[in-house]
Parts: C-alpha cells; structure tokens; sequence
C-alpha cells in the first residue's frame, strides 16, 4: 500500500495516522508505552520511540512489527532519530526553505 496519503503523529504513548486531505484517522496504535513519542519515516517502517522503548510500525497499518525495551539505557524521549532512508525534520526544514526561496526568486523574475 502507497502510504504518500498521510500525515504521521506521536503523542501521549500514541501513534497516529491522518489523511493528509481530509484529517481523517487512518489507523491508531496505543499498543506502546506511554508518553512523549518520536516517529521518524524510515522508508518502509515507521520507527516510533517512547519511555525508553523503539518500536518498529508497519506505516501503512500501524501495526507493530517489533519492539525492543533497550534496558539498561534508561527512560525518556531520543533527542533524535536518524537512519539511511528516513529523513530528519532538520533535513525537511532546510528542504522546504530552499524551495520557498526558489519560488519567490522566480516569482520576482
């Protein structure tokens, strides 16, 4: 399934996600730990982290495909997720910015 539809959101030990047009729920997961939740789009896996725990969601479905405790490395938000295929919300930033100073640059022409 193409998953370009939609919006991912995190919170309060939730996983969400939202039809991009219309805001609708697609699907919701409240299968994790509770608390602050940091998603990162990892091409085919939606990584989901909270407490502590990183879970691993099918994007399409929210379905857990894994989950891993990491005991012995303490509780909290990451301060960061990063992978190869995902991209950061810096890198997002950063792209949004360039493109919006490419069109007011084109408009002016």
């Amino acid at each position: 399934m193409n998953f370009d539809h939609l919006i991912f959101v995190g919170l309060n030990g939730y996983a969400l996600a939202l039809d991009r047009d219309s805001g609708e729920i697609v699907w919701s997961n409240d299968q994790m730990k509770s608390g602050y939740v940091t998603l990162l789009l990892d091409g085919d896996r939606l990584i989901a982290s909270t407490n502590g725990y990183i879970y691993c969601l099918d994007p399409a479905t929210g379905e857990i495909r894994w989950h891993n405790p990491l005991k012995g490395y303490g509780m909290g938000a990451p301060t960061a997720l990063t992978s190869v295929r995902g991209e950061s919300m810096h890198l997002l930033i950063q792209q949004a910015a360039a493109a919006v100073a490419e069109s007011s640059a084109s408009a002016g022409h």
